[in-house]
């Protein structure tokens, strides 16, 4: 037993002989010196960054969705399994020990002398029963004198870290998903009401063109006009209601419940917050779960082409027992029958068909291709920041352009009907300010979900969101 103890130890040296160093990405990209969209605050952004909106339902609705979204479910779950895979990998790198508890009887016939008995009869066979029973401590450890399986398990790790940012990412995914959802669902709100409101009023111009239409003021036409718009309001009521159960329902599905397009909006839309901090584009690296996998998914590939590489050189192993062997059950735990065997192989690979070093070119093209990868969701992370910053400004003066264009419209709207009261103009002028006034102010609620929309997605394109040890799903996955 001594020796196997001895054995282990010095197996343990040897393999903390080796130290892999963290593969990182060089790239040719270089993070400008500031946004070209816009000029952001410095500071940090804020990790509940829905609470900026000032809107409860919207808080509450988060937190159902992190809780129950079965999207957000299934990366918990491929989180779980990826930190299994490393800590399997992880198990190559110490000794491999087992207990074995064995036992077998054997039962053999011999012949006696040759020859005949005094009687002339052959000799009768001589039968003889054996026993032998056997219990054991055996090792086996593979030396990692190259680095080759701690390389693997790195490998698994940086694999483990790729899958733990992909769950962050999908949470800050799904808050933004939610946070979209809601916004539109408050703009269905609002164009639903305003399609009520317009059949209202062109129930009410029906009803005055008729009454005049029956005096004989007002010619036919004016009344089918009047009852064609009304018709056409009523189908936009309809169409209104089709939209808003459809954005219900895809927010049920995102806070995990049946779509049953219950959702209510009572609230409206408002408008955003102050401007964020965007920080430096240099930060992005850093913020970004999307980004960071992309870098994890890199180092893992460089791990598995350094593990390639080192499958070509000698592998060397150690395999050990220790117990007691004897013929009675009994005296299996008595030192005077203990065995013990120490063994040591190396074995160099020489002719495999070129499969090892096809398998080492092959981790190498992976390497260049997980590298482009990573520069290739860079660049979109990028481009997502300078989109949403340069749309901030963009949107918030369309959005008073649109302001003006509705107050107008309203206010023309309701001249061409006083004047078509008065006789001064035709039915026709009414029916154009009043489509221009209601599609005005159909754009201007569109316009304003929008602008929290956008808000939104420069909250995620920056980063924005909670670290993992924060969120309800979170705890015991930290590597």
């Amino acid at each position: 037993m001594r020796s196997l103890l001895s054995m282990i130890s010095l197996a343990l040296a040897l393999s903390s002989c080796t130290a892999a160093v963290a593969p990182v990405p060089q790239t040719s990209v270089e993070a400008p010196s500031s946004w070209s969209g816009g000029v952001g605050s410095e500071g940090r952004i804020s990790e509940t960054w829905w609470k900026d909106f000032g809107d409860p339902v919207l808080e509450s609705l988060i937190a159902e969705a992190l809780e129950h979204n079965h999207d957000l479910a299934q990366a918990a779950a491929n989180l779980d399994a990826a930190l299994a895979v490393a800590r399997q990998a992880g198990a190559d790198l110490y000794p491999q020990l087992g207990v074995g508890l064995d036992g077998w009887r054997r039962k053999q016939n011999f012949a006696g002398f040759s020859g005949l008995t005094p009687s002339g009869e052959d000799a009768p066979l001589i039968v003889s029963t054996s026993n032998l029973f056997g219990v054991s401590l055996d090792l086996s450890w593979e030396l990692d004198l190259w680095g080759r399986l701690k390389a693997g398990r790195d490998a698994a790790l940086a694999d483990a870290e790729a899958a733990r940012d992909v769950f962050e990412g999908a949470r800050i995914s799904i808050a933004g998903q939610v946070g979209k959802a809601w916004f539109a669902l408050l703009e269905a709100g609002e164009q639903l009401e305003l399609a009520r409101q317009t059949v209202a009023s062109y129930e009410e111009s029906v009803e005055q063109v008729s009454a005049r239409y029956e005096r004989g003021v007002r010619p036919a036409l004016d009344l089918r006009l009047a009852l064609a718009e009304f018709s056409r309001a009523s189908a936009l009521v309809e169409r209104r209601e089709a939209a808003r159960d459809a954005v219900a329902r895809q927010l049920e599905i995102l806070l995990g419940r049946y779509p049953a397009a219950e959702l209510e909006a009572v609230a409206r839309l408002s408008d955003p917050p102050p401007a964020i901090p965007a920080g430096l584009p240099a930060d992005l690296v850093s913020r970004r779960p999307d980004v960071a996998a992309a870098e994890r998914s890199f180092a893992a590939s460089a791990y598995r082409a350094r593990q390639a590489r080192k499958a070509l050189y000698p592998s060397f192993s150690l395999s050990g027992s220790s117990g007691t062997s004897s013929d009675e059950f009994k005296s299996l735990l008595n030192g005077d029958f203990s065995i013990w065997g120490l063994a040591a192989g190396i074995v160099q690979p020489v002719f495999q068909g070129g499969r090892l070093r096809a398998a080492a070119s092959a981790a190498a093209s992976q390497q260049d291709a997980e590298l482009a990868a990573y520069v290739s969701k860079l660049l979109i992370a990028y481009r997502e920041v300078e989109i949403a910053m340069r749309a901030e400004g963009l949107l918030e003066r369309q959005g008073r352009h649109l302001s003006a264009a509705a107050e107008q419209s309203w206010a023309a709207q309701a001249l061409a009907e006083e004047r078509y009261r008065l006789g001064l103009d035709d039915y026709v002028t009414v029916l154009t300010a009043q489509r221009r006034a209601l599609e005005a102010r159909s754009t201007f609620i569109e316009l304003r979900r929008e602008r929290l929309q956008n808000r939104v997605d420069l909250y995620l394109a920056l980063g924005g969101g909670f670290s993992l040890a924060e969120g309800n799903e979170g705890g015991g996955r930290s590597l």
